[in-house]
């Protein structure tokens, strides 16, 4: 064995010498490295405010601990580490376990910091508002508390360290303050009453704002804008928490530290402060490209624009069987031939071609090298990051078959290549999972985990409790609506008229056309229509069953009458019946004369009557007449019915049935069925099979809700659940339905749903929960109750009153499940010399509930004590004695024993012990349950329901609400509750109060995780030899997954798996999923995941200055794109990039061995979808984003895809509205008003994280605008903008970002190029083009030239902004201003919902085409998009005056008289001449799109649709930017331009290359000739063109220097401002690289921006 092991060893250094010698001769070039970062575009935030944020997301409480608990050290300057430390320290005594690593991680991903910036902009919105003006200038020099002279905030302004804003004033100093707050106390004795006047102006509090805990919301409110640790702040905040506790003010804080005040604090208060910040997060790729046109720039190489510095790579890694790490410490004397040998072995393994059979299990082969490995989740991160570098070594593994079997047995149960990713049992969708959504997943399991402990629950039921899934959402609910008020109209079983049809269920299971029906002779769709018969809605469901019933639909119809007047009586009397003959409505009056004609000549005639009635009114089935009905419709209606066959004159039949009560009771049960089963307020609507449909007045809604009904049946048909004697409807009414209908309570939609946590409300001992008492059913007070419910009632409301006699009658019902507390939510302040009724009704209440002996006997002393005060409707406020007799008659009638003598009535100290009862309460309500004061609501288990001013909950839905909560979430928690063996608890404590507490803690706290619903059995699968599996004991976050390790995904997958299993210690079981079958390397890139490093410091202890992407030993010779991997909301832009990112060849770095890049992160995108109200997208409706200080930032268009809008914002608080003119003339928001003159016209938007903003918009159309169009047309066909497009042009705005808010704008480009456009006369014309990377941008360049020079007419350039490097974007102003043309910088994000491009450049073609309707402004008529490698011959303003016939869209036809290329025309032959029939296929390189015609015909949305339907087929749309338009071209019409606006010398012959107006140097197939030596061949221009365009670039980089190279050097002061931050950023970068011991591969500094 010791001879094996020298033998080896002399193999080794052989094999070295080998390559040194060789090395000396051939030289091969060394592997180079590219780092990435990414940077915010707002300057840095302060560590410890970031930490007060994060603390506050846990727990409004914690906010508060930390920011009095944490302190800096302000006099000793200490290092980055002690100060981060000091701030973990911190927050260890405030967090519990669980908790703590989530809150170190987000600390590090700096996630909260969008939340300071948020404070950030509020403040300087004070302080302009405040000292603006100039006024405050003579406090300068006064050495305020909190107040700081800056004289670059402004000549005359001031910039304060701490101040409270109190809205007329701001104070900067505390005695300033005191005299502000000594007024408040003076007003509170004066007046005692629960004001103190309105605040001018009136300060905003935001949901998001830390709201101190003993503030009193009704009183002044004192915002204190200032930093914990800071020395104002130690002023300030004592004397202002004490006035909130004394109930003097509403306390709100706000973090900010101004930058004149982060150096006076010592720096553990500003750490993270200053320079941008370096975000985590995020993927980047390098892509091996592919380089079959050679399509690269020949321009002079770059110089010293990348550092070198010593090795930082990892040595541990595996190289084609070494592992140098090892090999250097055995033999440090050889390091440099080591080195050597190791960097021969990288360049010469990079692959991205092999044979078939190498390709044919190398699914299992990578398996097999990651399973054998001791690490196997690193190996697997490092496989599928670096795989073309480790290809061919896996290639030659050895496969064992024993891993291939069991991966083949999984494959039968799961698609092979398959992902899926579960945690805690809870499968998550990869699609939009990223970094930031997966800690807000695990901190929902943290914090339940974090819940259950406190609740004392055994460690060992966690899991179970975890892994309890969510409820799904339902698609439909059942309502058991069986009863003697149904009024069928058919039955399909039992009729003559069905008796032809068969009764042979097994049809259903046939296949039939679309639409077509199933008659089968069996009741299978009960159709039953809930209706009010006096109303237009109701009677057009009449004469919709009838033409249904009449055209023999097979479903049998009903339906259930009911009156709205009867309904108000009903609700009006308590739930109770009014008395019979009472109603005298036309509603009742119908519904009689309906039962008197179905009595005597039946149901078919009774619904000829009510036809009848709408006949008259003037309506039918399809009418949109809403006339109302009148007592003469229903009287000849009633007449011509029963004329025939009445033995009486028809109108002394009517007479008798007017005046008599005759069907009375029978209608009036019937209405009250309706009001019990909720549907009262949904008439007309539809019960299929008991599924409730609330649209039911359209001819199609009943053929809907049948064929959604249908698969239900056809299922239990095919599994025989379903036979002949079947009844369907008593089958499906008993399977899984409801007693009533409450939208409220049966939605399943989570945006529609609220829930809040009980339990830090049930662990805090001081607070009101400890303290409440509960009321149970009568003989169940000893069970335990799965239900609670907390009854918050204001006191001062009818309404809450109600509420709560409600709640009251739901326990006199008999619930077992169910258990009621009473928590007296109270608005202002009481009047002690005048008590109104209501408290005394309280204190009634509360000394009922005070005693437990009393407590059996309350229910029905409740129920009549509040059944009578209600019926009183608050008309005792001077008769105090009436209330109390009459409390004393309802004690004494159920044997209560009460003593309220007159000491009761006036005992001032217990009157002052009830109000701090209620004051605690409504404390609580504010504190744990989120609710303002004075607020009714119901809290279920969590479950918030806010009860609305018209219509409350009653006692049917507190049943209905038990048995929806019960069945759908609490029942899985109870039955664990009733499993567990406690421990370390005294069994006097396990009381049925206490379990029953358990149960409504941890259902409430399940309830706010953020996860889905859908679930996987992972257990099902073979884990012996294909997965990996590590167990950690007492793990609280548990892994499934699936994975493909050579999948995009799981490149993606694998570092959020190893980022779990370093900070949670998750557990995990990963089966290896990978493709049986590839038939080309599935992996064609490098990738990396940047999170930041656990321990960020250098030696020397200070802050790194945050994470990148670090790729070493790429290769040196193959060309690589760079492409980035973000979270959606992001849109990020590179800032920082010498070098072309698009053909990144590493070799060209010379002796230097990295690369740099650093992008920046431009925007957080705001997204939604918008849509009328019941109806569809407002297609093209502008809105509008703006700030207080700045109303128009941003703007946007809809589109009529799923209405679909963007925006680009920023952390902030933003309004958004409807834009001035067309939009708001037609428009309104949904909401007070709407539709009306002072609708609506505005919503508020924050965002506060990283995650940007999602918000659905309903616009409702203004009275008398129905019919109109934001898109209508005048006269000349132009679009009618109204004042908005005039005043100011969207195309001044268009997704411009808000650089005033962020720091720094540009003038406009009209300023800038003014002087040239007076050259120019008559109206603009608008090219669009696209470029990525520097060739193009070349090119680019050329075709700019190539149009001014031909072109007499105004010029404006619209250019991609995604694609273009940061010196174009920095150049273009100097060409624009040069040779006098305007430019504009567009970008539109990808949206998530349309199928996403990989490669960059089918991503590029994507965007030639599929966003031309709101990537322009409204205003802009027509524009041509020119590719950037065109040279254009002849005058543009020809081809923009063109008429093209009415089609939005004009293409060139593809020539045909170059014969050579016949074999190439594809679209001659097979599907695409099938396919155009006869139409001509055009080329994509030249176009013109009339943008009034586009958006008319909805052309930008059609061309989608076709992308969306096509796209997902990998063989489709090869050439995306051409196929799509032509093979669209039927339903988006194409006019064809005359070939010589396009010459291509690969289609088109060299006859006709003379006339030809542009010349396009496309791609050829046949030859592959690369693009500069093709343009220099084939243009005879295109030379000179180039020569001017880099003359002109060196010109304005400086004589002497190279293209590109330094085009920052004329730029003015702000972008040299810029560059010096970015030097200082990169220097800190630089600085991390050099010294931080946990980066494994770094190799140099960020460039010196300086130097751009």
């Amino acid at each position: 064995m010791r001879c094996l092991r020298y033998t080896c060893f002399f193999c080794l250094l052989f094999a070295v010498v080998v390559v040194i010698v060789t090395s000396a001769v051939i030289s091969p070039a060394r592997p180079k490295n590219v780092n990435v970062a990414l940077q915010t575009k707002w300057e840095g935030t302060s560590f410890a405010m970031e930490a007060g944020e994060l603390l506050d997301k846990l727990g409004d409480d914690y906010f508060w601990s930390f920011i009095e608990r944490w302190s800096p050290y302000p006099t000793l300057p200490v290092c980055d580490e002690v100060c981060f430390n000091s701030i973990l320290q911190s927050s260890k005594l405030i967090l519990d376990g669980p908790l703590q690593p989530i809150f170190h991680l987000s600390l590090l991903l700096r996630s909260a910091s969008p939340k300071v910036v948020l404070y950030r902009q509020l403040a300087e919105e004070s302080i302009l508002y405040h000292w603006g003006s100039g006024e405050q200038t003579s406090q300068c020099g006064s050495k305020a508390d909190g107040y700081k002279c800056d004289a670059s905030y402004g000549r005359d302004h001031t910039s304060p360290c701490c101040w409270v804003d109190v809205g007329k004033s701001a104070f900067l100093t505390v005695s300033e303050l005191e005299d502000w707050i000594d007024t408040l106390k003076g007003a509170s004795k004066e007046h005692e009453t629960t004001s103190f006047g309105e605040q001018d102006p009136p300060l905003q509090v935001f949901d998001f704002d830390h709201v101190f805990p003993s503030s009193v919301r009704s009183r002044p409110v004192a915002i204190f804008y200032g930093a914990s640790g800071t020395s104002c702040f130690r002023k300030f905040h004592p004397y202002l928490s004490d006035a909130a506790k004394r109930g003097l003010v509403n306390y709100v804080l706000r973090p900010y530290m101004s930058i004149e005040c982060e150096h006076e604090e010592g720096n553990c208060a500003y750490l993270g402060a200053g320079s941008k910040v370096l975000l985590g997060g995020y993927g980047i790729e390098l892509a091996l490209k592919n380089m079959e046109y050679k399509a690269i720039d020949d321009s002079d190489l770059k110089k010293n624009d990348a550092m070198d510095d010593a090795r930082t790579d990892d040595l541990s890694q595996e190289v084609r069987g070494f592992i140098f790490s090892r090999l250097l410490e055995r033999k440090p004397e050889l390091t440099d031939d080591l080195l050597t040998f190791r960097d021969h072995l990288l360049s010469s393994s990079v692959s991205d071609t092999m044979s078939v059979w190498e390709l044919k299990d190398l699914g299992y082969q990578t398996a097999q090298r990651i399973l054998y490995s001791t690490e196997p989740l690193r190996v697997l991160q490092d496989i599928n990051q670096n795989f073309p570098n480790l290809v061919s070594a896996i290639s030659r593994l050895k496969l064992n078959e024993t891993i291939k079997e069991e991966i083949i047995a999984n494959q039968k149960l799961v698609v092979p290549g398959k992902n899926m990713f579960a945690i805690n049992g809870a499968l998550v969708d990869l699609e939009g999972l990223d970094l930031y959504s997966l800690i807000e997943l695990v901190l929902g399991e943290l914090s339940l985990v974090d819940a259950i402990s406190k609740l004392k629950v055994p460690s060992k039921y966690f899991k179970s409790l975890m892994q309890i899934p969510d409820p799904a959402e339902l698609a439909s609910v059942r309502i058991d609506f069986r009863s003697p008020y149904v009024h069928y109209l058919n039955n399909l079983e039992e009729d003559p008229m069905y008796k032809r049809w068969r009764s042979n269920l097994q049809e259903l299971l046939m296949p039939v056309f679309p639409g077509q029906m199933r008659y089968i002779k069996k009741n299978l769709f009960n159709a039953v229509y809930v209706i009010d018969p006096a109303t237009p809605s109701g009677l057009q469901v009449v004469d919709i069953i009838l033409y249904y019933y009449e055209n023999h639909v097979p479903m049998r119809f009903g339906i259930i009458l009911m009156s709205a007047s009867v309904v108000k009586s009903i609700s009006a009397n308590g739930g109770e019946l009014p008395e019979v003959g009472s109603q005298k409505d036309l509603s009742t009056l119908t519904g009689k004369l309906f039962l008197y004609v179905k009595e005597n000549q039946g149901l078919h005639a009774a619904f000829k009557f009510l036809s009848r009635v709408n006949e008259n009114r003037g309506g039918d089935m399809e009418s949109q007449n809403n006339d109302p009905v009148e007592l003469i419709h229903i009287e000849e209606a009633f007449f011509d019915t029963i004329r025939s066959r009445a033995k009486s004159p028809p109108q002394e039949v009517l007479l008798k049935l007017e005046e008599g009560s005759d069907y009375d009771e029978s209608f009036l049960k019937s209405t009250l069925f309706v009001y019990k089963l909720g549907l009262q307020d949904m008439q007309p609507c539809l019960l299929m099979n008991g599924v409730v449909q609330t649209s039911a007045t359209s001819l199609q809604a009943g053929l809907i809700a049948m064929n959604e009904e249908l698969p239900k049946i056809q299922e239990g048909v095919y599994f025989g659940h379903i036979a002949s004697h079947t009844d369907i409807l008593d089958k499906f009414l008993k399977e899984k339905t409801y007693s009533r209908y409450n939208p409220d309570v049966i939605s399943t939609n989570k945006g529609d749903l609220k829930y809040v946590s009980l339990v830090r409300a049930a662990t805090m001992e001081h607070m009101s929960m400890d303290k409440l008492v509960f009321l149970h059913a009568s003989g169940t007070e000893d069970d335990v109750k799965s239900i609670t419910h907390l009854i918050c009632v204001d006191t001062s409301s009818k309404q809450g009153f109600e509420l709560l006699l409600q709640s009251i009658k739901y326990l006199m019902a008999g619930s077992k499940k169910g258990r009621v507390a009473i928590l007296f939510n109270v608005a202002g302040s009481p009047d002690f010399g005048k008590l109104s009724s209501s408290f005394l009704v309280v204190r009634i209440i509360k000394e009922v509930l005070r005693s437990p002996a009393k407590l059996k006997k309350a229910l029905p002393f409740l129920h009549s004590l509040l059944s009578w005060y209600i019926a009183q409707n608050f008309a005792t406020d001077d008769n105090h004695k009436e209330i109390l007799d009459n409390s004393l008659g309802f004690a004494t009638s159920v044997d209560l024993r009460l003593d309220f003598s007159d000491s009761f009535l006036h005992n001032k100290e217990s009157i002052e012990e009830c109000w701090k009862e209620l004051a605690a309460e409504t404390q609580f309500v504010f504190t744990y349950l989120g609710l303002q004061p004075g607020t009714n609501a119901v809290v279920t288990n969590g479950k918030l329901f806010i009860q609305s001013n018209n219509k409350g909950f009653v006692a049917e839905d507190f049943i209905l609400l038990e048995q929806v909560e019960f069945d759908r979430r609490v029942k899985p928690v109870n039955d664990i509750i009733e499993t567990i063996e406690w421990e370390g608890i005294d069994p006097d404590q396990l009381t049925s109060e206490f379990l029953s507490s358990v149960i409504m803690c941890i259902s409430s706290e399940i309830a706010l995780r953020k996860r889905g619903s859908d679930t996987a059995r992972f257990d099902l699968l073979q884990a012996e030899h294909s997965a990996i599996v590590q167990e950690h004991e007492n793990a609280t976050v548990h892994v499934d997954a699936i994975i493909d390790p050579l999948s995009s995904t799981g490149q993606k997958l694998t570092p959020l798996l190893l980022l779990l299993q370093s900070w949670f210690h998750a557990s995990m079981r990963i089966m290896l999923n990978p493709m049986n079958s590839l038939t080309d390397i599935p992996l064609k890139n490098f990738y990396r995941f940047v999170v930041p490093s656990r321990y960020p410091f250098n030696s020397d202890g200070s802050f790194q200055s945050g994470p990148m992407a670090i790729f070493s030993n790429m290769p040196p010779t193959r060309t690589l794109t760079m492409n980035l991997d973000v979270p959606e909301p992001w849109l990020v832009e590179p800032v920082h990039a010498i070098y072309d990112l698009d053909n990144i060849v590493l070799e060209k770095l010379g002796d230097a061995r990295t690369m740099q890049a650093v992008f920046e992160l431009e925007a957080l995108m705001l997204t939604g979808h918008c849509h009328e109200q019941n109806g569809g997208p407002p297609r093209g409706l502008q809105l509008i984003l703006g700030t207080k200080l700045n109303p128009h930032v941003v703007d946007t268009i809809v589109m009529a895809n799923l209405g679909y809008w963007q925006l680009k914002a920023a952390p902030g608080v933003w309004t958004l509205r409807l834009a001035p003119g067309r939009s708001s003339d037609l428009y309104t928001f949904h909401g007070p008003g709407e539709g009306e003159a002072n609708g609506p016209l505005s919503r508020q938007v924050v965002i506060k994280d990283l995650q940007g903003g999602l918000l659905h918009l309903e616009v409702v159309k203004r009275k008398g605008k129905e019919q109109e169009s934001v898109l209508n047309t005048n006269e000349n066909g132009d679009f009618e903008y109204g004042e908005y497009s005039e005043r100011r042009g969207w195309n001044q705005n268009i997704l411009k970002w808000a650089a005033d808010f962020l720091g720094g704008s540009k003038s406009s480009t009209k300023s800038m190029v003014h002087d040239k456009l007076v050259e120019r006369k008559g109206e603009t014309i608008n090219i669009f083009s696209i470029a990525s990377g520097h060739l193009y941008e070349r090119f680019l360049k050329i075709m700019i030239l190539s149009v001014l020079k031909n072109t007499r007419r105004p010029v404006k350039f619209w250019f991609i902004k995604n694609y273009l490097s940061p010196q174009f974007k920095n150049f273009i102003p100097h060409m624009a201003k040069e040779y006098g043309f305007q430019y504009d910088l567009v970008t539109y994000k990808w949206p998530t919902w349309l199928h996403k491009q990989t490669e960059k450049q089918r991503i590029i073609w994507a965007y030639k085409i599929l966003f031309l309707d709101v990537i322009f402004p409204l205003s802009l008529r027509k524009v041509i998009f020119v590719d950037a490698d065109q040279i254009v011959r002849a005058d543009m303003g020809e081809l923009y005056d063109m008429d093209l016939k009415g089609r939005p869209l004009a293409y060139t036809p593809f020539c045909d008289n170059n014969k050579e290329m016949d074999g190439y025309r594809f679209w001659n032959q097979g599907f695409w001449k099938d396919h155009l029939r006869g139409k001509p296929y055009h080329i994509s390189a030249l176009y013109v799109v009339d943008l009034r015609k586009f958006r008319q015909t909805a052309a930008g949305d059609n061309l989608r649709v076709f992308y969306e339907t096509l796209s997902k087929d990998p063989n489709s749309l090869s050439n995306l930017d051409q196929d799509l338009p032509n093979y669209a071209q039927h339903q988006v019409p194409i006019f064809s331009l005359p070939q010589e606006w396009l010459w291509c010398e690969s289609w088109c012959g060299n006859a006709t290359k003379a006339r030809a107006k542009t010349i396009d140097l496309c791609n050829n197939p046949m030859t592959k000739e690369p693009k500069l030596q093709g343009a220099r061949r084939i243009v005879a221009e295109w030379p000179a063109l180039d020569e001017e365009a880099r003359s002109f670039t060196s010109r304005v980089l400086g004589e002497g220097e190279q293209p590109m190279d330094r085009v920052e050097k004329g730029a003015d002061q702000k972008d040299m401002k810029e560059a010096k931050e970015a030097e200082q950023t990169n220097k800190m970068v630089g600085h991390k690289q050099k010294q931080d011991p946990n980066i494994d591969n770094s190799e140099t500094v960020l460039e010196d921006a300086a130097e751009l």
